[in-house]
């Protein structure tokens, strides 16, 4: 598929608040989009309006919980009505919950499944008409390379991304199989330099502190504005899937060549890299 430009294209991101959210949202903007962004934290997303303001942007800012049905249903229609279509549709807004299955509540697992998973299924319900009445739509879900290959004390996380992964590409072969204008982008990031894992939730007897640094200082290697560049060019180019990050590719081929052993590898292999209970 030919590349598609985002200039002049209406681009609605989750999660812009922060991280790879607000990166993509000044990537767009800079290359002339116009923007529709919304996420839960007020504050954070009055900034990233400042830093896409400054660009000469146009930008709509909405205060939106993902995983609230109704309210995703009303930003969609009031976006979709001021701009009067929407090109581009960034499902971006992610937490994560960290800790072993079995020390986890029902209330923490439904939590994350209520933004990775239903705040995706939502976005996409909702604007999947607009994408494509424009002629030309592009839909982007972010999964993770945790969506590729599971890993322990990520058991929640692993379950929805992996879902977002399958979700998006079967709706991608129905969109091939209808004929509809719309490309499916599936997006797996490995480490990338956000504040994800210090704004998530940890299962009690977790060295919340100890999590946080090791991702900090170790795993998280790509800054997000890097990851942001490569994320919305994959996803103007057509691509089906998107791995961002050496992690992310060198994981996934591991994972490939090895087969399911790589389950006993890595269970061998965490238990020294990652931090000891309380």
């Amino acid at each position: 598929m030919s590349r598609k430009t985002l200039d002049s294209r209406v681009v609605a991101i989750t999660g812009a608040g922060s991280g790879m959210g607000r990166e993509m949202a000044l990537y767009a903007a800079e290359r002339g989009s116009l923007l529709a962004i919304s996420d839960w934290d007020a504050d954070g997303l009055a900034e990233t309006v400042d830093l896409v303001k400054a660009t000469g942007a146009e930008v709509r800012s909405d205060v939106v919980d993902v995983s609230d049905r109704a309210a995703m249903g009303q930003w969609a229609s009031a976006v979709a009505d001021q701009f009067g279509r929407v090109n581009v549709v960034v499902n971006n807004a992610g937490v994560t919950m960290t800790g072993d299955f079995e020390e986890m509540t029902y209330e923490q697992f439904d939590w994350i499944l209520g933004v990775n998973l239903n705040g995706v299924v939502n976005g996409t319900k909702e604007f999947l008409p607009h994408l494509i009445a424009s002629g030309d739509g592009v839909l982007v879900n972010i999964s993770s390379l945790f969506g590729l290959i599971s890993m322990p004390g990520q058991s929640a996380y692993n379950a929805t991304k992996y879902a977002v992964r399958g979700f998006t590409e079967a709706l991608r072969e129905e969109m091939l199989i209808n004929g509809h204008p719309v490309s499916v982008t599936c997006v797996h990031p490995g480490g990338i330099k956000t504040g994800i894992a210090r704004n998530g939730r940890k299962t009690a007897g977790q060295d919340a502190e100890a999590i946080d640094r090791l991702f900090e200082k170790k795993l998280a290697r790509m800054p997000a504005d890097k990851a942001a560049r490569i994320i919305l060019d994959g996803a103007m180019s057509g691509k089906a899937r998107v791995l961002v990050g050496a992690d992310a590719h060198a994981l996934h081929h591991f994972a490939k060549l090895t087969g399911s052993r790589y389950q006993d590898i890595i269970a061998a292999v965490s238990p020294r890299i990652m931090p000891h209970k309380r």
